[in-house]
């Protein structure tokens, strides 16, 4: 970067950046750390911008932040992410082979960057004016590098489909229909009604407002045991003090 407005830029955005991968790796929600990697893909969108490769930057905020990343979000929100998930090692020793692969990989990548000798910077001026941005990326991805980009859109999904057999869960017996339930919850006197939906009783219907039983105890069963593993439930105490307060106002207006 040679401009003064460019420098005031990247030194302005890179610690953003940094601290944003840092969320990531730090996080302990699932959602912050998905929220550091996406402000970390669009100031890596701006810096291609800046670098006058205006496709790549587009492609990169709208394909990478604003698709696969709100689509990791909307995939967290309605799945959840239950704490006691992460105490329990599917595959024994996984931990330390991915240490080791890690320390290894990082090992190749300083070698590699470290035996790297850079031409004079040209820019991409003399790209733009003879064939284009779009036309030499174009070039890279259809011609140079096809087999690479074939190759790793085949282990893309492939990684998808192992995680759809993965997260699959198979049935052992009939899906109970809706008849079933209502004659189950009869049989057995539990909820007849249904369940409390949050916030009833209450002066807030969020989800994370459990609902407020007559005596005015907060009900278990109308929050989702994901918010509740995840302490996300905002205790309805002071809808309570704030009807209290109602109360002994209409108390005194009716004394007076």
């Amino acid at each position: 970067m040679t401009g003064l407005g460019e420098q005031i830029m990247f030194w302005v955005l890179a610690p953003i950046s940094v601290l944003g991968a840092l969320g990531l790796v730090f996080a302990k929600k699932a959602v912050h750390a998905a929220l550091g990697m996406a402000l970390v893909m669009i100031n890596l969108g701006v810096f291609y911008i800046a670098q006058q490769a205006d496709f790549l930057g587009i492609i990169q905020i709208f394909v990478y932040t604003g698709a696969v990343m709100m689509l990791f979000l909307f995939v967290l929100m309605l799945v959840g992410v239950d704490s006691s998930d992460s105490l329990v090692e599917t595959l024994k020793g996984q931990k330390w082979a991915s240490v080791l692969l890690a320390l290894g990989l990082a090992a190749l990548v300083f070698t590699a960057v470290g035996r790297v000798r850079f031409a004079p910077m040209k820019g991409l001026s003399g790209v733009n004016e003879s064939t284009g941005n779009v036309t030499g990326v174009a070039e890279l991805i259809f011609g140079k590098y096809v087999w690479t980009f074939e190759i790793t859109s085949a282990l893309l999904i492939t990684a998808a489909l192992g995680a759809m057999v993965l997260a699959h869960r198979e049935r052992i017996g009939a899906k109970p229909s809706q008849r079933l339930w209502s004659e189950r919850r009869i049989r057995d006197n539990r909820n007849v009604a249904g369940l409390p939906a949050p916030g009833v009783y209450a002066r807030s219907n969020a989800v994370d407002t459990p609902a407020l039983l007559p005596d005015g105890t907060p009900s278990e069963l109308s929050v989702s045991r994901v918010l509740t593993a995840r302490e996300q439930i905002v205790a309805p105490v002071r809808h309570v003090e704030s009807e209290h307060d109602i109360e002994h106002e209409i108390e005194e207006g009716s004394q007076r």
